[in-house]
């Protein structure tokens, strides 16, 4: 029960990831406010867990300062977010020279702008929690250069130089800022992903064979704990080995 008694704000909930990582911070003990631009799947989830379903589009400036208000009114504070709301289906399978700028800029606007107005709405509860934490969902492709998937790999490159620059602006207040950053999971999200990228996964892993989203949500929620202090600024690729920090 490491989350006990910390409510835990997570992003992107109605998703395979979300949903996965919010079954496991509740059975660590978690308060959860479950959020997605899917209220119904949040909905789901919220009753499954306990937790409360809320709406936000990471696109939307106001949106996103809504429910951190809704979470300060609510909640009466926060311990810790998860920035797990991203775009990523469907925006694969290009060659740089063949993305539209519209395209471009809604991955970027969602899942690079969208994870800095959610930290910094949330910001002020965490340095009231005393203990609060941050965890940013990147992805492995930005650190070996996934081909073909220019605008989602950009996006996740500039969440884990975020998250460097966070721990260190928001350490004195002793708020620990990390990433993590999976493979391709199998949930419904990667449906669309050609079998020869997820047969890469599978075969390249130290430990071969897919990796499902309950895989990593004991790290997740061990970083949203009070003992992860330590790790702040660190990016994890937690994806069975298939690539390694140097």
């Amino acid at each position: 029960m490491m989350l006990a008694g910390r409510t835990i704000l997570i992003t992107g909930a109605a998703g395979g990831l979300g949903r996965a990582a919010a079954r496991a911070c509740a059975a660590a003990g978690a308060r959860l406010v479950l959020a997605d631009l899917d209220l119904a799947g949040a909905q789901q989830i919220a009753a499954e867990t306990g937790g409360r379903a809320a709406q936000v589009d990471l696109g939307e400036p106001d949106s996103i300062a809504a429910l951190a208000a809704s979470v300060a009114t609510t909640e009466g504070g926060l311990d810790g977010l998860l920035n797990n709301g991203a775009v990523a289906t469907n925006v694969g399978g290009m060659g740089f020279e063949e993305i539209e700028i519209d395209l471009w800029d809604r991955v970027q606007r969602v899942n690079v702008r969208g994870t800095w107005l959610m930290t910094r709405a949330c910001a002020a509860m965490l340095r009231a929690s005393g203990t609060g934490r941050v965890v940013n969902v990147a992805s492995d492709t930005a650190l070996w250069g996934a081909p073909r998937l220019l605008s989602y790999t950009a996006s996740k490159g500039a969440v884990m130089a975020m998250t460097r620059s966070l721990a260190r602006e928001l350490g004195p207040d002793r708020i620990g800022v990390t990433c993590v950053a999976p493979g391709i999971l199998t949930t419904p999200s990667t449906d669309y992903v050609p079998e020869a990228r997820h047969r890469l996964y599978a075969e390249g892993r130290a430990v071969p064979g897919p990796q499902t989203a309950d895989e990593i949500t004991g790290t997740i929620a061990f970083l949203l704990s009070e003992a992860a202090l330590t790790l702040t600024g660190q990016v994890l690729p937690v994806n069975n080995g298939f690539v390694f920090n140097g």
